[in-house]
């Protein structure tokens, strides 16, 4: 495909971020003999990790070497990536059968036009508020016992109490290390049957609460009380509000949705049907931008789930609009044109 041609005439699909599930989308889309442009912003949630955990076949990589090879995959079939930041997307009309698509405004002025768009702009984790906490996350201070318990198994490990689930952590991270703390810090009290659950399962609860981290050297070592006691701890693990990167996309019209957990505020996220397609037609979202839970293999596969379901989107479309051309007498000259611009730059040439 003539990378020129694209960018005048536009893409099949724009792909809004490049982490796991924007590739993987685009690398399908890609093996689709779609013209597929990912726009990344170079901002992974996991970029502060040192691993990538439970995504079979690239157990212990390092998140930024698979998004390397990510990326390699997909301009190997054609795909088109640029680091740029996306500030603004407009649906623009359609005209005859053929839906208008969406213009792409970068932060530089870069313009992309774009039959589809799939939206994969990750979460942003907003943290609990304690001094040196952010400089330490993804190492020893986590969220996900599934992406980091192997790592501080049998460790002294501390549960930072900031919602009504402090208790279910505590007895989940359990499962990885006997010696679990709960720091009640500013949760509510556990109730009678937590209290008998974590008592049961030798989980220690500190009142009161935490005031800052103790380092030493380069290690968390544990953590200080208001009152002045210092508690050991060798990995802390907090529950941050996750919220979409939803600034960018407001222009399109797309919600989002709070995402509760019995009552209790988790963070934000679009809501789609199984497909990744969102409120907004012509429009899909996967990864943690859809589903808050989602770990990279996850988001991965969402994102291919995405992609099959755009490109099926587009083969209706391009159908319809062979079979309008069909019906309708055209001079030699027209047809080519309509052929051109249905079936030429976005079959790669083919």
């Amino acid at each position: 495909m003539n990378q020129e041609s694209s960018k005048q005439d536009g893409y099949d699909v724009v792909v809004v971020g490049g982490g796991a599930a924007g590739l993987s989308g685009a690398l399908t889309l890609a093996r689709a003999r779609r013209s597929v442009l990912v726009i990344d912003a170079a901002q992974p949630r996991n970029a502060p990790a040192g691993h990538v955990h439970g995504y079979l076949g690239h157990e212990g990589r390092p998140p930024a070497e698979l998004l390397t090879v990510g990326r390699d995959e997909v301009t190997a079939y054609g795909g088109r990536i640029v680091n740029g930041e996306v500030v603004s997307a407009h649906a623009l009309p359609g005209r005859d059968q053929e839906a208008g698509g969406f213009d792409v405004v970068l932060r530089d002025g870069t313009r992309h036009r774009a039959r589809r768009l799939l939206v994969t702009t990750g979460l942003e984790d907003e943290l609990p508020q304690l001094p040196g906490l952010a400089e330490r996350w993804g190492r020893d201070v986590l969220h996900c016992p599934y992406c980091h318990g192997w790592e501080v198994r049998d460790g002294a490990v501390g549960v930072l109490g900031t919602s009504p689930f402090m208790a279910h952590q505590a007895l989940l991270w359990r499962q990885w290390s006997e010696r679990v703390t709960l720091f009640q810090h500013t949760a509510p009290e556990p109730t009678e049957e937590e209290r008998e659950q974590l008592a049961a399962r030798g989980v220690t609860v500190v009142t009161g609460r935490v005031e800052s981290l103790q380092i030493t050297g380069d290690r968390l070592t544990g953590v200080r009380l208001a009152d002045g006691r210092t508690v050991p701890c060798e990995a802390l693990v907090v529950s941050p509000n996750m919220t979409v990167r939803r600034e960018m996309l407001a222009s399109l019209g797309l919600r989002t949705t709070e995402h509760l957990m019995n009552g209790h505020f988790m963070g934000h996220y679009f809501a789609t049907d199984p497909t990744g397609a969102t409120e907004v037609p012509g429009v899909w979202a996967a990864g943690n931008v859809a589903d808050l839970t989602a770990t990279v293999i996850g988001a991965a596969a969402a994102g291919m789930r995405a992609a099959v379901a755009i490109n099926g989107d587009l083969i209706s479309e391009d159908t319809r609009l062979a079979v309008a051309a069909r019906r309708v007498p055209f001079s030699a000259a027209a047809e080519r044109e309509v052929a051109d611009r249905v079936l030429g730059d976005r079959r790669h040439g083919l």
